[in-house]
């Protein structure tokens, strides 16, 4: 089978490149094909960030960006977008006159050179930010997202923030402080920015060709009949899970179905009684939603994975995908949230709804027909009752996979526990709900002994396994603590928590 041709927009031109098979990554694309040998490998499995690339994708007739990882990133899946890489950052780049002067594309006084590197760069230059150098094209792309989402957005670029977004990418070198003033020191230098009426000019002259290896319809009327007609197809959306399949298994997928194209799928509706928020809307997105309207998850949220991984990976991928060691889950099952999968059949779309708890079957096996699709996960808005915390225990505080991942919510009226919904991942061969918990606590006041006898029972209600990131006794031992930290930190004299620690 002939594999489809691959356009995006590239160090300013439009770059062709044609049968490329689904499997490939666009970091190979960008490394084999393009020689940007600045784009790195190091782990294959976007935990390090080395191979951070920054995407831009026309928005609402403006360039929304992302910092992604190349490395588990399928090619295909950034056609019709535009692909920033460190060796690209002096290209393409126009003044900022209302910031006074700039250095990139001005017309250098007499006998002076024009300077050759882009205000993420030159901070890290200034600031000391590179040692060994292999992790540095990483965090400079990493620093031009900041640079183009924040920076030339006016927005502060404090300490935390900077943190946070740099959350994706590992150094062994330099311990973080230098590179953290190079993210603060970008706002001094003069400003350049990218020519973004030529980039999404040259955007809307992409016209992707149809191909059946790599199925991308632009509307759900159009993905479910692909879905139908062509059932054995991988579906994909942001692949950080599909990628690790590629990089680590070795896996190469004949036929790929990628839901992220289907325009209404990549919407976040709100309703008088819950948000809805489509399969291909970006974890990062779908956070700030849930953030909206409960301020305490932005913490968690950051914690999920670094940047990359949210900029890339959606809700709704990591709900199908179902781990139990996922993280989206247990939150969601904690706040009552529901799926909504779809189908098309005989000319009409036909879907259902099932509690998020009920989606799965087994180890990372849900509820999905041959012809289905998880479309949408709707999550219920607060009342003014609910004690909601979610803690995810990992071996590393930034960046890593949960051991435990226990969701508490409680609704607690005239000093009673009125419902209780608890979500748990990392405890059984599925993201779970605590049914007996719940059970132990409906009713039961709200005190510190209604959560220490509930505590007891949660220890009791799962078998977790030992495995690489934990043993089974310490994860039940998480259980049994866990209820009491939650307790504490909403009624206790001096409630501490790591997050809160600078």
């Amino acid at each position: 089978m002939k594999h489809p041709v691959l356009q995006f927009v590239h160090r300013g031109e439009i770059v062709r490149l044609g049968d490329i098979p689904p499997s490939r990554t666009l970091l190979e694309v960008l490394r084999e094909d393009l020689q940007c040998t600045a784009v790195k490998e190091g782990c294959g499995e976007g935990d390090c960030g080395a191979c951070t690339v920054v995407l831009g994708e026309a928005e609402n007739g403006k360039l929304r960006y992302r910092a992604i990882n190349s490395c588990i990133r399928l090619a295909h899946s950034v056609q019709g977008q535009a692909v920033w890489t460190a060796d690209d950052l002096t290209t393409g780049m126009v003044p900022v006159a209302t910031t006074g002067p700039s250095h990139l594309n001005a017309t250098p006084a007499p006998g002076q050179e024009r300077p050759a590197l882009h205000p993420c760069q030159q901070a890290m230059v200034d600031c000391h930010g590179s040692q060994c150098g292999f992790c540095t094209p990483g965090f400079v792309m990493s620093l031009f997202g900041m640079y183009q989402g924040k920076v030339l957005k006016g927005k502060a670029m404090d300490r935390s923030t900077a943190q946070a977004d740099l959350s994706g990418n590992l150094c062994r070198c330099t311990g973080y402080r230098p590179i953290l003033d190079a993210a603060q020191h970008m706002a001094d230098l003069p400003r350049v920015q990218v020519d973004e009426a030529a980039v999404l000019r040259q955007l809307r002259t992409l016209t992707p060709e149809t191909n059946p290896s790599y199925l991308a319809p632009a509307t759900l009327a159009e993905l479910l009949a692909a879905r139908a007609a062509f059932p054995q197809a991988q579906i994909v959306a942001g692949t950080t899970d599909v990628g690790l399949w590629v990089t680590k298994q070795y896996r190469q997928f004949d036929q790929v179905l990628d839901v992220t194209r289907a325009a209404e799928l990549r919407r976040i509706e709100r309703y008088p009684q819950h948000i809805a928020i489509g399969a291909a809307v970006p974890l990062q997105d779908a956070y700030a939603a849930l953030e909206a309207d409960r301020p305490q998850l932005r913490k968690f949220a950051e914690r999920f994975a670094g940047l990359p991984v949210r900029n890339s990976g959606t809700l709704g991928g990591n709900v199908a995908n179902g781990s139990p060691i996922g993280d989206s889950m247990p939150l969601l099952i904690s706040l009552g949230a529901s799926v909504v999968l779809m189908a098309a059949r005989k000319g009409h779309i036909v879907s259902r709804e099932l509690p998020l708890e009920s989606f799965y079957t087994g180890y990372r096996k849900n509820q999905l027909a041959a012809d289905e699709l998880l479309a949408w996960i709707k999550v219920p808005l607060p009342l003014n009752t609910e004690k909601l915390r979610v803690y995810k225990v990992s071996k590393r505080q930034d960046d890593d996979i949960s051991a435990v991942c226990l969701a508490l919510n409680l609704q607690v009226q005239n000093g009673l526990i009125t419902q209780a919904r608890i979500g748990a991942g990392g405890v059984a061969a599925t993201p779970a709900r605590a049914f007996q918990t719940e059970a132990a606590l409906e009713g039961r006041p709200w005190t510190r002994a209604s959560l220490e006898q509930a505590s007891k029972v949660l220890a009791r209600e799962f078998a977790p396994i030992t495995d690489m990131r934990a043993s089974a006794d310490y994860r039940r031992g998480l259980l049994t603590q866990l209820p009491l930290r939650y307790w504490e930190e909403l009624e206790g004299d001096e409630p501490v928590r790591l997050e809160d620690l600078s």
